[in-house]
Parts: C-alpha cells; structure tokens; sequence
C-alpha cells in the first residue's frame, strides 16, 4: 500500500519530503493545470524569501510592546485626574505595582536586560540545537514559544500579578525563545539563496526588523491607553498564524523539494541524481546544518554530520582574521545605540513632550521607517564603493549631531521631531544592519579561511554575539541613567558609543580608502589616448 501511495506522488510531481501545505498545493496544480510549466526553483526562492520575511518581522513584532507600554507601567500621575478613591498625597495611584516607585525606570531597565542577556547567552546554544534538527520544526516551535511568552505578560494584566520576578521570568523566557529566529532564518535563506546574497539584497530583507517594530508599535499603541493587556496578546496571535503558515509551508532547503540550485530543470518530476547523495555544509547561527534533513527526519537527529570530521577553528584563528575584532565591537557599540531607542524612545517621546501614551508610540514609528530606509541605502553604498568601512564610517560621522540635534531641538515641533527621528533611524540602523549582513558573510569567507564553512559560523558567531552584548547592555544603562532625572545624560552616552564605533573602524576605512585610490590609479594607467 505504501508503495503505491509514493508511486502515485512520484508520477503526481508531489515530494513526499516537502512540507503537507507544499504537498497540497503540488498535488492541487497537478489536478487542475497538469500542464502549467513554471521555474519552480525562482517561483520556491521567492516564496522562502516572502516566508522568513514575515517570519523573522514576527520575531520583533512581539519585542516591540514593552517599550510602548513602559509609558502606562509608570507615568506622571499629577498630570491626571485622579479617581474619588484615591488616598490624598498618593503620587503613585496611576502606576502598576511593582512599578510604582521612584526606581522604575530601573526596574524596567532590568526586563530588558532579563530579555537581552537571556537571548545573548542563549543565542550560541541555540545554534548548537539548530544544527540538529530540521530548521521548519525549529523555527515553528520557537516561534510558537516566542508568542506564549509574550502572551504571558499580558496575561500578568488581567490576573493582576504585582510580583517583580513573574515579568523578569517572562522576559527572559522570552529572551531565549527568540534566538530560535535569527540562524533560523539566516539558515534557510543561505540554503536557497548560496552565495548569491549581496549588500543590497541584504539590505532589503533586513528591513523585516524594522517593519517589525513599526507593526509591534501600532499595534500596541491602539490598546495601551485602554487595556495595556492587549498590547501584548494580539502580537502574540500574529506570531503564533505566522508559526503556523512556517509549518505548513517553508522548505528549509531545495532538496526537499527535488531541487538542485544552478542546475536547469528538466522536467516537473524531480529526477534523482548522484549528487543528491553528497553532503553539503550550511551556516546555522554559529554552526553547520547538514543538508540531508527531510520531513522524515527525527527532530533531533543523532546521525554524525560530516562537518564533525574538521578540526574546529579556533578563537584565536578567527579573531585573526583582518576586520573581525574592529568590526565585533564596532557593532556592540552600534547595536547598544539602536536597542536603546527600541526599547526607550516611547518613554522618552512621553515624557519630553506632551503627546499621551498612545502618540508617543505612534511618533517613535518615524525611527524605524528611517531604519528600512538607512538598511537598503547602506547595502546599496557598500555594493557601489565596495568598502563596507568607509559606509560606516560615513554613517556614524552624521549620526552624533543628528542625535545632539533630536535631543535639543526635537520637542519643538512635531514635524521636526519626525524629521530628526526618520534621520536618526537611518544614521543608527545603517551600519548595524550592514554589519550583521552582508559584512558578516564577506569577512566569514576571507581568503585565509580557505572555504572552511565553520570558520565561516565561528566568525559570524563572534561578530552577532559580540554585538549581542552591547544590546543588552544600552538598554539597562538607559533604565539607570534616566533614573538621574536628565535625560541629557542619556544621550551623551548614545553619542559617546557612537563615536567609539567610528574610533574603532578608523584602520580598515583607511585600508580601503587607499585600495579605491590605488584600483583608481592603475585603471588610469591603462588608458590609451589614440591620435
């Protein structure tokens, strides 16, 4: 019987180790356009492309809420009506308990700093568990996790749980939840994409981050000022639909589908070849997946994979490489930047001015619109100029008096305070979406690697984990700083970071600088004037 049933896929052109949704739209065209001839292996890419998009959008969807509703949790409480039961003198009536003292913009500062340390320290062991198991079952499950934690803490609302350790254990449950999405999605898009993957393109899908924290902002928004709860759950059911869709529908890799990249297909049937049966290596966060996972895989399989017969590289051997030490602090210090105002800008917009809680949120969505811009335009300069350093560097010159310039003058106008902030957005993201990208992949496939695809995950690791670190770090200095009661000192310390990024990249911009001066040179040389 069961022969049968996969002769009758075969001769259907439905592969038994696509996911069941694939299986029912192959099997559904083969019913009713049996002669519909299309490049499955572009129509897939797209496709693959679209779902981690949304995917990892998810991911930052469900991040964003708390520094919306960080505006609610502790707020001015003269500035509102107080209700007849309120005990004369009581300053803090507004605010929810924990958060109804003097430090809580510390105490808030340590949920993002349960959240971010959780998802830095945890972000190495999940590439470890990404490397054994088949990506779609991996990001599904983590995406499902990612979206009941964040359930959780809505859920604190309408229980009216009052204890500090019940929001810290959610955060950081929620922390390491989330570092299913990055090698998750990385790893997939490397499948079906190699190495054809340039700045530009890289860009371009790194905007998921940004479309992410601009859907999560209004989303929470709408509901902050009525039921902070529901800033919560309903980024929560959207991650949860898209989980689903994940399931149903994403290929990890071409040869689940019958797929071989760079080879012209001959038919619809997918044909069997000898090299279907050779290992390949892909990058999986700060690992190597095997490329021989199908639906009947066990999700945490115990075969061998061919990568565990190479020597591992070396820490040292990685950090030797030209341009990862500069570039692994540069971004920490980039990323402590951008993952402040991700999680402070609403509270900061709240209490500068005197928009309420819900257009605070609203405004702050100006930041990460200049985000999915100043993501493309650096890809696109770093594929121009061909030096990646040289765009940061110019990124980060802009972006001190752009920051001096919001927080002096930004409060006086709403137009203005758009401006600077959409300006802000693409000086700060720039770099770091560059960074993490397509700078990444170029220094993990040096000369002096020789191809080794671990070196490759050793150096990637080095470069996101250290860059990790930084994010988690800005945000509770923040929550400290601003407890001093000036928010003056906060930028300082946003403009301090940033410079000691351009500091730190100064050596390799001027390398490349002399490489362009002396490509220039010599293509003059070759000139021939003709009389």
């Amino acid at each position: 019987m069961r022969g049968k049933c996969l002769k009758f896929l075969k001769m259907s052109g439905v592969n038994r180790d696509a996911p069941c949704g694939i299986q029912c739209v192959q099997r559904i065209s083969g019913w009713f356009c049996p002669r519909l001839q299309i490049n499955r292996l572009r129509w897939y890419q797209v496709s693959v492309l679209v779902l981690t998009y949304f995917t990892y959008m998810t991911y930052h969807l469900t991040r964003k809420p708390i520094s919306v509703v960080k505006s609610v949790l502790h707020q001015n409480c003269s500035a509102l009506p107080p209700p007849p039961d309120v005990v004369p003198g009581d300053d803090q009536w507004c605010n929810w308990p924990p958060f109804n003292t003097s430090d809580a913009n510390t105490l808030l500062g340590t949920l993002d700093s349960a959240f971010l340390f959780s998802y830095a320290g945890a972000m190495f062991v999940s590439g470890m568990v990404a490397e054994r198991v088949d990506l779609r079952y991996f990001l599904s499950i983590g995406m499902l996790v990612s979206s009941i934690f964040c359930y959780l803490f809505g859920l604190g609302k309408t229980l009216g749980i009052h204890h500090i350790s019940f929001y810290l254990l959610v955060q950081a449950g929620a922390g390491i939840a989330q570092t299913t999405g990055w090698p998750g999605t990385v790893s997939i898009v490397g499948k079906w994409f190699g190495n054809s993957k340039k700045g530009l393109i890289f860009g371009i899908w790194n905007s998921h981050t940004s479309l992410g924290n601009i859907l999560g902002t209004m989303m929470a928004a709408s509901y902050v000022e009525k039921d902070w709860a529901l800033s919560f759950v309903w980024p929560a059911l959207v991650m949860g639909v898209v989980a689903i869709l994940v399931f149903l529908f994403l290929a990890p890799e071409p040869r689940a589908l019958g797929l071989h990249p760079g080879e012209p297909e001959q038919s619809r049937t997918p044909r069997r070849s000898l090299e279907e049966d050779e290992q390949t290596q892909v990058i999986v966060g700060d690992q190597i997946q095997p490329d021989d996972a199908t639906e009947q895989t066990a999700l945490l399989s115990r075969r061998p994979s061919p990568s565990r017969s190479h020597s591992a590289v070396s820490l040292s051997r990685a950090l030797a490489i030209p341009g990862v030490l500069e570039f692994s602090l540069s971004l920490l210090f980039a990323k402590l930047v951008s993952y402040t105002f991700m999680y402070w800008l609403p509270l900061y917009i709240n209490t500068s001015t005197h928009l309420t809680p819900k257009q605070s949120g609203e405004l702050s969505i100006a930041f990460d619109v200049g985000g999915v811009i100043g993501a493309a335009a650096a890809g696109l300069l770093a594929d121009c100029a061909g030096a990646p350093a040289l765009v940061c560097l110019a990124f980060y010159a802009a972006t001190a008096p752009t920051l001096l310039a919001y927080q002096t003058w930004g409060a006086l106008s709403y137009a203005l305070n758009v401006t600077l902030l959409v300006a802000a957005g693409v000086l700060v993201n720039g770099p770091y979406a560059l960074i993490t990208t397509a700078v990444s992949a170029e220094l993990g496939t040096h000369s002096s690697l020789a191809g080794d695809a671990q070196a490759l995950a050793t150096v990637t690791a080095i470069i996101d984990g250290t860059g990790s670190i930084g994010a988690a770090i800005g945000p509770m200095l923040a929550g400290v700083v601003s407890s001093w009661g000036n928010w003056s000192y906060v930028f300082y310390m946003l403009i301090t970071c940033d410079f000691l990024a351009l500091v730190l990249l100064i050596r390799i911009a001027r390398s490349e600088y002399r490489k362009i001066r002396y490509e220039r040179r010599m293509a003059s040389q070759r000139v021939v004037r003709i009389e």
